[in-house]
């Protein structure tokens, strides 16, 4: 308990010490914001701080923090470190430069924000990666609350057309269309921070419920060992395996929303290292809840290696009623259905907007946005119903969201990295982080089933990963420091 609660100080505390020098490093001033300048009442609307922050924070957020955390706790409570110090560190550091040099530059897509600064074959790279990237979460964040409240139903005893998929698949697409379509501030502004107190009320109950579950929340120093129950290496699969809880390339995508509506830069650090850190916060408690509540045994995390293979979904349920009671599973109804889809709407939105950065496409006219908003959710519902009906799989394509997921913050870090070398500020805020994640990412491709590891002599090699992953790392920093000399020359 003690490690749990020391690593809660010091994520409350890194907002208020690094994520203050966070802040002075880009230094926030009085310039007119894109929300006021250009206010376009659509996607340029000016909000008021508090809904910002949690607007932000379901954008972010969804189920990440708890699906991430549940699975990294099956490395044991180490995974508090990667939580802590990553979201302190790395993501908090990320998401508040994705957003504020997305504030600097007009509110522009993240694609378009890595491309001023690292150049035009990066920019048309993450422009790619950013569209592929969201269609794929709004997809998948259709199809699975789809099928929870079909089973939830179905528990119930419903049958009929109510009972199927396809029918609530095809309400939730619709309901992105909208969503996707008109004012930020009409829907999302509007139901977002309901949902956001119940994401918060979530990890308040299953925080509380596991101090009181009469199982001690173990130590760090006690069990500073890889508990996986497969034995899978905790560097760096744990690392991609937290994603949302530690740093995530997708708040990338989603902070551009909330740099649009901005009254003042001041507000940039409660509303992107804020949201990150709340975020980290939910990651540590559901983590603790993980590592706590299940049987361990021979030292390894058997009881929550057995309750996941029954779905992320129902880990998530037993863990409410197991807190929470009765509460916990009204709670954990609303959490796995309205969770995704504050994540699905927004990944729809920010691949709408991308699109529009990227075509010259004023939004502001509605035909023009209908121009982009229907072929974004007419490709969400062909691979949603497409996947619905078994015609098409992304299954494995999906395995590969994680991966690139991160490898996309490594570059919205390095590329805040470039930015702070031009404007002569301190770079180490933002370059140490990027080359942390420069390794993560290379050891990981190296060995995961999913990337080279599909080559026998390769999956799980750290004997080989783990260099490999060393000299890359050292290789990026060597050519951003190379960069760096001579913008400074």
């Amino acid at each position: 308990m003690i490690s749990f609660l020391l690593c809660l100080a010091i994520l409350i505390g890194g907002y208020f010490t690094y994520g203050k020098l966070v802040d002075s490093t880009l230094g926030p001033d009085d310039r007119e914001t894109p929300a006021v300048a250009i206010n376009d009442g659509v996607d340029y609307v000016v909000m008021p701080q508090w809904k910002l922050f949690l607007v932000q924070l379901l954008n972010i957020a969804g189920l990440g923090p708890i699906f991430g955390a549940m699975q990294g706790a099956q490395w044991g409570p180490i995974v508090f470190l990667w939580v802590t110090f990553g979201t302190v560190f790395a993501g908090a550091v990320h998401d508040y430069f994705s957003g504020m040099l997305s504030e600097r530059n007009n509110g522009a897509s993240i694609s378009e924000v890595t491309g001023i600064y690292l150049g035009e074959l990066m920019h048309n790279i993450m422009r790619i990666i950013s569209v592929v990237l969201l269609l794929m979460v709004g997809t998948v964040f259709a199809v699975g609350p789809a099928g929870l409240i079909v089973k939830l139903l179905t528990e119930k005893g419903v049958s009929g057309p109510l009972a199927t998929t396809t029918v609530w698949l095809a309400i939730i697409l619709i309901y992105y269309f909208i969503s996707t379509f008109v004012s930020i501030d009409k829907i999302i502004g509007k139901i977002y921070p309901v949902f956001g107190f119940a994401l918060i009320a979530m990890a308040v109950g299953v925080g509380i419920g596991t101090f009181l579950s009469g199982r001690p929340i173990p130590e760090i120093w006690a069990n500073l060992r890889n508990m996986h129950a497969a034995g899978t290496p905790i560097w760096s699969i744990m690392f991609i395996t937290v994603a949302c809880g530690a740093i995530s390339g997708f708040h990338a995508t989603q902070s551009p929303l909330m740099a649009r509506c901005l009254k003042s830069e001041r507000q940039g650090r409660f509303v992107f290292y804020g949201a990150m850190t709340a975020e980290g916060i939910i990651a540590l408690v559901w983590a603790a809840a993980g590592v706590t509540l299940y049987e361990v045994t021979g030292g390894q995390t058997t009881g929550l290696a057995e309750v996941l293979k029954g779905g992320q979904s129902a880990a998530i349920y037993d863990v409410c009623v197991k807190t929470m009671g009765n509460v916990g599973v009204i709670l954990a109804m609303l959490g796995v259905v309205a969770c995704p889809i504050t994540s699905g709407d927004t990944a729809f939105r920010s691949a709408r907007l991308t699109l529009a950065d990227w075509f010259k496409i004023d939004q502001e006219d509605y035909s023009k946005r209908l121009l982009l908003t229907i072929p974004v959710l007419g490709f969400g519902a062909v691979l949603g119903f497409g996947n619905t009906f078994g015609i098409i799989d992304y299954s494995m394509i999906w395995r590969y969201f994680s991966f690139t997921n991160q490898a996309l913050a490594t570059v919205v870090l390095w590329a805040a990295s470039m930015y702070l070398v031009k404007e002569k500020r301190n770079y180490w805020v933002t370059a140490v982080p990027a080359t942390f994640m420069s390794a993560v990412c290379a050891t990981y491709f190296m060995m995961a089933p999913e990337c080279l590891g599909m080559i026998p002599a390769l999956k799980l090699n750290t004997l080989v990963a783990y260099p490999v992953g060393l000299i890359v790392a050292a290789l990026f920093f060597y050519l951003f420091k190379r960069a760096a000399d001579n913008v400074n020359a």
